[in-house]
């Protein structure tokens, strides 16, 4: 099925998704705060350029979106692989899901623990605060 959208109006759209400071990675970054923990976000210099980057405790967050990284859950309904333009969409998912795999070797191979947070299970607070306070340990502001 070819696309309908003109060229212009494709780019447009494209164009206005945000590759950072996502609704989801803003909730997880509140749910940091509220739980006492401090972290930078998207440092360059760290590879896939994290989330979010505890340096002193060299661990890292991915905040994945369930289309954009193919999250593999079946259960996740936002995963789903287009139905039109396989020849562009194909690819592209493949490669990031490439990408994401590297990016995540490279950080354990130089000491660095990796979390993913994905977009459809970030719906259980309670669940995401429990996920990073067992991934972090505790925070210096806990009481």
């Amino acid at each position: 099925m070819a696309d309908h959208l003109s060229r212009d109006k494709h780019s447009a759209i494209m164009s206005a998704i945000r590759a950072t400071n996502t609704k989801p990675e803003l909730l997880v970054w509140r749910t940091l705060h509220a739980l006492g923990y401090r972290f930078r976000t998207h440092l360059k210099e760290v590879a896939g350029k994290p989330d979010l980057v505890s340096s002193r405790r060299r661990k890292v967050i991915f905040v994945h979106g369930c289309f954009w990284h193919q999250h593999q859950d079946m259960s996740c309904r936002e995963s789903k692989v287009p139905t039109s333009n396989l020849e562009y969409w194909l690819p592209k998912l493949q490669r990031t899901k490439e990408r994401d795999r590297e990016h995540r070797q490279e950080l354990e191979r130089g000491g660095w623990q990796v979390l993913v947070l994905w977009e459809c299970v970030l719906r259980d607070i309670g669940a995401i605060q429990q996920n990073l306070i067992h991934f972090l340990g505790p925070s210096r502001c806990s009481t």
